[in-house]
């Protein structure tokens, strides 16, 4: 008993140490796109129904660090500000995805090709979805509205915004995801026999079948998912069938089939959910029929980036390595005792508490905040994202705020 946790712990660190340095690179870059790049610039080019601008939300959410429910009032803001519903849909599929932090990651644990498919399938699953919506929503009127539920970037020292959303906020967002994904990832690798799925001998397009039926219901962000991949190709899984998993397991919510379809309609969401469906399937299908088997092997997690296998009884890990990830578990610790663990929200004269369920990331708390001062009668809104809650300073009128919280995709549970 003792072997097997002493293994495990070895494991998990090993899968940890390996992944931080490229997680490190990933937030910086990410942090990057977020303060720097002009805040009108991803609703510009969207908001004519053609295939130009589909193909122009589908890339512009590639690189992007938001998951499926961080995507959803980003999303809505482009959709009120104009934006098409091709786009919309397109750009909804492609972010929660793939983003550039977690191509950088899968790139450490799966090697260059997949690194490189992966995003090629967001795109072309994204362009498909929103071709789809454009081409049955070619009469409809696409009317510009004035929105304040857009996230607002702070004109403040660009370079403290930088540091506070790369290694603070960024890590408050896919923090808790990224852990369960490494110890699901360490559970496969130590507890699961090798060969299990070959051994189990089903055709490639079953096994997928199973990953979609487990990986559509199953939220999991898209760095999250990195290591549960990895962990299973090594047991046996097919790399078309991780693949599936990638795509599928990040790209679709509850939350986000529920905002498609009020929002853009329950056509768009079926235009929505099977474009990554079928999507998904065709490029699995792809990896294992048509592109050499060998690009897409792991016989260890640490053999596709060049290194030593992470599952065994020492640590393989170098000294950067180790320091890289010393550094990312501080910034973990940090990121869920700030989420965690603030004060209890107490109500003062002149304030308003009301409970918000749906918020998971530091984008849908800026998203809630944005709004909710923009309403009548609201000094100032401060969301604790951790106990679900937003205190609000003034009078708002409830229904309103009712309103506004559910047109972001959120779910009003009224006053604490």
């Amino acid at each position: 008993m003792n072997y097997e946790l002493t293994n495990v712990l070895i494991t998990f660190a090993n899968m940890l140490f390996q992944m931080a340095p490229y997680l490190l690179l990933g937030f910086m870059m990410a942090g990057v796109l977020h303060v720097f790049v002009p805040s009108n610039f991803f609703e510009r080019y969207l908001a004519k129904e053609n295939f130009r601008s589909v193909l122009l939300a589908g890339l512009i959410g590639i690189p992007l660090p938001l998951c499926s429910c961080g995507v959803i009032p980003t999303a809505i803001s482009l959709r009120k500000d104009g934006a098409s519903r091709g786009a919309t849909v397109a750009f909804m599929i492609s972010t929660p995805q793939i983003g550039v932090d977690s191509i950088i990651a899968t790139y450490s644990m799966m090697g260059l090709p997949f690194a490189i498919v992966r995003p090629l399938v967001a795109l072309l699953t994204s362009i498909a979805g929103g071709a789809v919506t454009t081409w049955f929503s070619k009469d409809e009127i696409v009317v510009r509205q004035n929105c304040s539920c857009d996230v607002e970037k702070k004109s403040g020292n660009k370079f403290v915004e930088f540091l506070k959303y790369s290694f603070i906020e960024l890590v408050q967002n896919i923090g808790k995801w990224l852990v369960i994904g490494l110890i699901i990832g360490t559970l496969i690798t130590v507890l699961v026999p090798d060969s299990f799925f070959t051994n189990l001998n089903l055709p490639s397009i079953v096994t997928m079948l199973i990953v979609l039926a487990v990986a559509v219901p199953m939220y999991v962000c898209s760095t999250g998912s990195i290591p549960i991949a990895a962990a299973l190709i090594m047991k046996g899984l097919s790399p078309g069938a991780a693949l599936v998993l990638l795509i599928a397991g990040p790209g679709v919510s509850i939350a986000s089939l529920l905002v498609v379809g009020k929002s853009l309609g329950k056509k768009q969401l079926l235009f929505y959910l099977g474009s990554i469906i079928f999507g998904s399937i065709i490029g699995g299908l792809i990896v294992d029929y048509f592109l050499p088997r060998e690009w897409f092997t792991i016989t260890s997690l640490c053999e596709a980036g060049g290194h030593c296998a992470i599952e065994g009884s020492a640590l393989t890990a170098s000294w950067f390595e180790i320091i890289s990830g010393i550094i990312l578990v501080l910034l973990l610790i940090n990121a869920f005792m700030l989420k965690f663990f603030k004060k209890d929200n107490t109500v003062v004269e002149g304030q308003v508490i009301y409970r918000i369920d749906g918020m998971s990331c530091n984008h849908c708390k800026n998203s809630v905040e944005k709004a909710l001062k923009g309403l009548d009668n609201v000094e100032n809104v401060e969301v604790n994202l951790g106990k679900k809650e937003a205190v609000v300073t003034g009078k708002p009128d409830d229904n309103i705020v009712r309103q506004t919280v559910e047109e972001l995709g959120f779910e009003f549970k009224g006053r604490k």
